[in-house]
């Protein structure tokens, strides 16, 4: 259901008109990266942003053309040969497949994403948006690709065009430098494109040249067997990505403005902005960062203010199109190496040695794996092996408590009832969830530590959940006791551990299983004095 609050319009409007001057160089960039030009960016922000306020989950975020949305596109470009129908189309699908990720909740997993793989596949993006733009600094045309745009360098250093390296430069330089107070009024991105277009009239520079101007015309979805599955792929990873960049811009606005976003109405928004931005011919977007901290401290509290920054886009294109037209290649190059240094997670970097080696090697290589192979495949192999690694750190603790085999317990009368056992008896208790990662060594220490001869007693009091592979462990356990004619006794299982290991020893029915560890001692108390006195008995015959 949408919401509009009208409690804070003046804030509103006015967040919203600054972001929205903020978002026109941007927007003009990162279209011109895309490989669909300006206007497709333009088009982009203004569904995105309009549409994701309209439907979405987080009052104060401004939506649009992002970095990391740019880059897939822009491979994507490359991959079709600038067939702008077929990429429009994978724009389309990801704004679909971002509202099904609303409607079955996937938001909740990808705030799952550990930091490091966050940091290594951010400040990827940010290093292929500056190595794209090397060459048309240097007054270039780099083929498309981070490899290509690479390679491509030698030969763009051989040659390269003062004026225009000089001018991106000083748009750089502007867009860094510009100062806070006049920030205030005009913002430093868009006083280098404007300061940077006048400074090229007088040079001779490539630049964005005619522009259509009015409203965008309907793109409507085309199908070729041959590149739906490139389609597919490219439309999958916008969605995710899309999700991704939208949920973390999310966190920052709920921190700011002490709020709490709703993930599933976020997507469900960011998916109907995207699919309409394909459906007029604009570039994918989701949750920008910049631009959402701008609105808020202008001021920009509620959904209205994203509206606002759209609306004042559209206004752009209907009737400014025309001096965008003489906008260098050089000054949105500037603008775009500014981003891409922006993305990178710098405050990581510099603290990354003092923290643990494994979470910066990780984060190192999924940057790696994002600048050189894909993004989809960086944050898969990154999450699949932050899983691994944590699993590994949770088993070993589990392995580690299972080895204090106690001389002593807490309670006086369970404490008693050990003494008098002495060394009859083996209690091993399992702390923590227990799952597959204990799995392959539980068996191994409890074969190592048992006592010889003894009663072995698994107590399951601190586990409050256990998977199958740990059932099968516990299983293993329980064969070796029988084979080596031991007694085993299990308790404090709770009902879903019982269910598991019932599910699983069928084999080996009739292990007492008793509520509590002092009920185990009692019984293990009364069998050692059985075998005892039969023992006593058989020496007396």
């Amino acid at each position: 259901m949408v919401k509009i609050n009208l409690s804070n319009l003046r804030g509103d409007f006015t967040g919203g008109l600054t972001a929205g001057i903020v978002a026109l160089p941007l927007a003009l960039a990162l279209g011109v990266a895309s490989g669909l030009g300006p206007m497709a960016g333009l088009y982009g922000a203004i569904a995105v942003g309009f549409f994701a306020a309209l439907f979405g989950g987080t009052p104060a975020q401004i939506s649009g053309p992002t970095g990391p949305m740019v880059v897939v596109l822009a491979g994507l470009f490359a991959s079709l040969s600038g067939d702008a129908s077929l990429i429009f189309t994978a724009v389309i699908l990801a704004g679909i497949f971002q509202i099904i990720f609303g409607v079955i909740g996937v938001g909740q997993y990808i705030r799952l994403v550990p930091y490091p793989v966050i940091s290594g596949f951010m400040s990827g993006i940010g290093a292929i948006i500056i190595i794209l733009q090397i060459g048309r600094l240097l007054g270039h045309e780099p083929p498309s690709g981070t490899i290509g745009a690479l390679t491509y360098l030698p030969t763009a250093m051989a040659d390269i065009n003062f004026s225009t390296l000089a001018l991106g430069l000083g748009t750089l330089i502007i867009a860094y430098k510009w100062p806070p107070q006049l920030g205030k009024f005009v913002p430093g991105a868009l006083a280098a494109l404007i300061i940077g277009t006048l400074v090229s009239l007088f040079l001779a520079v490539p630049v964005l040249g005619d522009i259509p101007t009015g409203l965008p015309s309907l793109h409507l979805p085309v199908f070729d067997q041959s590149k739906a599955w490139l389609i597919l792929k490219a439309a999958f990873i916008l969605a995710v990505l899309g999700a991704i960049d939208s949920l973390l811009t999310s966190l920052v606005a709920d921190n700011m403005t002490r709020t709490r976003h709703d993930s599933r109405k976020e997507l469900i928004g960011q998916g109907i902005g995207n699919t309409i931005a394909g459906l007029i011919g604009g570039i994918a977007g989701a949750g920008a960062t910049m631009r959402t901290v701008v609105n808020i401290r202008s001021g920009g509290m509620y959904n209205i203010s994203g509206m606002v920054h759209a609306l004042v886009l559209l206004a752009i294109v209907l009737g400014l199109s025309p001096l965008a037209a003489q906008i260098p290649h050089a000054v949105l190059a500037g603008i775009l190496v500014k981003v891409g240094l922006d993305i990178i997670d710098w405050s990581y970097a510099k603290r990354a040695h003092k923290g643990p080696r494994w979470d910066f090697a990780l984060m190192i290589m999924v940057l790696s794996l994002t600048v050189f192979v894909d993004l989809i495949t960086a944050v898969g192999v990154g999450v699949v092996l932050a899983a691994l690694a944590y699993v590994k750190q949770i088993a070993q603790l589990q392995i580690e408590e299972l080895k204090k085999i106690p001389d002593s317990l807490d309670d006086p009368k369970d404490n008693e009832l050990l003494a008098s056992l002495k060394n009859k008896v083996s209690i091993f208790s399992f702390g923590g969830p227990l799952s597959f990662g204990a799995a392959a060594d539980l068996g191994h220490h409890v074969r190592e530590s048992v006592k010889p001869g003894s009663m072995t007693i698994l107590d399951f009091s601190r586990v409050p959940l256990m998977d199958v592979s740990a059932a099968m462990a516990v299983d293993t356990v329980t064969s070796d006791a029988l084979a080596a004619g031991r007694q085993l006794v299990i308790c404090g299982a709770n009902a879903s551990v019982n269910k598991v290991l019932e599910g699983v020893n069928e084999a080996h029915p009739g292990i007492p299983n008793f509520a509590t560890l002092h009920d185990a001692l009692v019984y293990a108390k009364k069998q050692v004095a059985e075998t005892e006195s039969k023992g006593s008995s058989f020496q007396a015959a």
